[in-house]
């Protein structure tokens, strides 16, 4: 199973130890297309700031994200899955998982993002600011700019398993999986069940849970129909509907009653 997750607007604090080291990251054929953007980026936030500040949509009160920018060669790094915060990183609570679902989690969860294209949780980076949506001077639009690394390297990183695909959908937009990939994908909304309507803040939240319900138990469906059971059976409400031709993805719906 491979768990294609949206990373988190914000973060916690770089690390105290050793900085980023780019080729030591995962999916190893990324890393000329992450030294572009990472160059790039490093340019940007060391030159004019309210140049830099516009570029990354930053408000005046994330002015000091500019600065951090400009020190990722050297700021120290520390583990993905511990930079990434927020509602679905807190649902998800990594920190709190038994080991095996921690050996699990660092084997299935991929996290998207607009500065390395994709890191798995035990990935070494530091803190940093680039959303998918930035438009980088020199490369323009990040989603855009990522689709053609992602296409050669994350065929092999799916394996012949299912895929979750929990991104939003700035994050999608940088790898759609194609043909037999996008088969065994299942994409998930998950609904206010009185409403039938998405909240973004209970979406994430629920998000985190089902993941690390997962992991925890140590579910390992082989494919959408399967994940589907597999979702029932840890308590959750799912609709789900297969897709009308191949190469397209499963859709569940996973209905929650409360908002919280």
């Amino acid at each position: 199973m491979l768990v294609l997750l949206p990373p988190s607007e914000g973060k916690a604090a770089s690390g105290q130890g050793a900085p980023l080291k780019p080729e030591s990251l995962s999916l190893p054929g990324l890393t000329p297309a992450r030294e572009t953007v990472l160059g790039e980026l490093v340019e940007l936030c060391s030159g004019d700031e309210e140049k830099a500040r516009e570029v990354l949509g930053l408000s005046e009160g994330l002015r000091g994200e500019v600065a951090k920018n400009a020190e990722l060669r050297t700021a120290g790094a520390r583990p993905a899955g511990e930079i990434y915060t927020g509602v679905l990183y807190d649902a998800l609570d990594l920190a709190s998982l038994d080991a095996a679902a921690k050996r699990r989690a660092a084997r299935a969860l991929l996290v998207f993002s607009g500065l390395w294209g994709a890191v798995r949780v035990t990935d070494r980076i530091p803190s940093y600011r680039c959303s998918m949506g930035v438009k980088l001077p020199a490369l323009g639009a990040l989603g855009a700019y990522w689709r053609a690394p992602m296409a050669e390297v994350l065929p092999a990183a799916a394996g012949d398993g299912l895929v979750l695909d929990l991104r939003s959908a700035a994050y999608a937009a940088a790898w759609k999986p194609q043909g037999e990939v996008a088969g065994r994908t299942a994409t998930v909304r998950v609904l206010h069940a009185p409403t039938r309507k998405v909240v973004s803040h209970f979406n994430k939240a629920t998000k985190g849970r089902i993941v690390r319900s997962l992991l925890a138990s140590g579910s390992a469906p082989a494919g959408p129909a399967e994940l589907v059971e597999a979702l029932r059976d840890l308590g959750y409400e799912v609709e789900a509907q297969a897709p009308a031709r191949a190469g397209k993805p499963w859709a569940l719906d996973v209905l929650v009653a409360e908002i919280h």
